[in-house]
């Protein structure tokens, strides 16, 4: 569970440096682009369209440093714990954990079969992160609808209706928003699931393998599938312009 968390934090912090990088560009692209900020979801002020999304690439980077400091506490090899007490055999731990490129050992032996911690730890990471790209969802959804008509997303990430055919509606940024709760599900099931155990190995622990492979894997379909949609996203300048003219007139003249 080590090796292959260890490998997925790698690809993890990947895929959200590949998000900023859309986000960046898009910022870029759009540096006298302005549009309404809002609070309480009412127009509150012009802002830079580049501003708007320096805020998800300031989210995510604090998503990226969480990754990379749990990644020594997952970084630490069992190996040699036996069942809870360790071996009569002299083995050298030490010499294994380098072996496979593990940062150390855990030094205890008890504390090494029982540990999940750094199973929670990821599984609260990746709720932070899913939470970060759901809410960017949502301002997508809102975004390219026609009461807000801001941007346009690609038809690559949308579809269309079989009964309504003036609609496009923006399926990834919805089903991207409703994998959240699939993984807080995980985690708060996780710290249920420990909450009660003695120390050493019981069987309950078998629950803490598929809701991390799950959120591996959805964590990195959503990020996979994020940056190519942001990247392709068009800003419809003008249409924001026009609303921003009726809104702020002494603001923007």
């Amino acid at each position: 569970m080590r090796l292959y968390l260890r490998d997925s934090l790698v690809t993890l912090v990947e895929l959200l440096t590949k998000l900023q990088e859309a986000l960046l560009e898009q910022a870029q692209s759009n540096l006298d682009t302005i549009l309404p900020g809002y609070t309480h979801l009412q127009r509150a002020q012009p802002v830079l369209f580049a501003h708007h999304m320096m805020a998800y690439v300031s989210m995510f980077e604090r998503d990226i440093e969480r990754i990379q400091d749990s990644f020594k506490r997952v970084n630490r090899s069992p190996l040699g714990a036996g069942a809870l007490a360790g071996t009569t055999f002299p083995i050298d731990r030490e010499y294994v954990a380098e072996k496979l490129n593990f940062d150390g050992v855990v030094e205890n032996s008890l504390d090494a079969v029982s540990d999940r911690d750094f199973v929670v730890e990821f599984l609260s990471n990746a709720s932070l992160s899913i939470m970060h790209l759901s809410r960017l969802s949502e301002e997508l959804v809102q975004w390219s609808s026609a009461e807000f008509n801001f941007v346009e997303l690609d038809d690559a990430f949308c579809t269309g209706s079989s009964m309504m055919p003036q609609k496009k509606n923006p399926d990834v940024a919805e089903l991207v928003r409703g994998k959240s709760g699939r993984v807080y599900g995980h985690l708060i099931g996780m710290l249920t699931t420990l909450k009660g155990l003695p120390i050493a190995y019981n069987k309950d622990m078998q629950e803490d393998k598929e809701g991390m492979f799950d959120t591996v894997e959805t964590l990195k379909g959503a990020l996979a599938l994020f940056a190519p949609m942001i990247a392709t996203m068009e800003v419809k300048k003008i249409i924001c312009m026009k609303l921003l003219r009726k809104t702020f007139p002494t603001q923007l003249t």
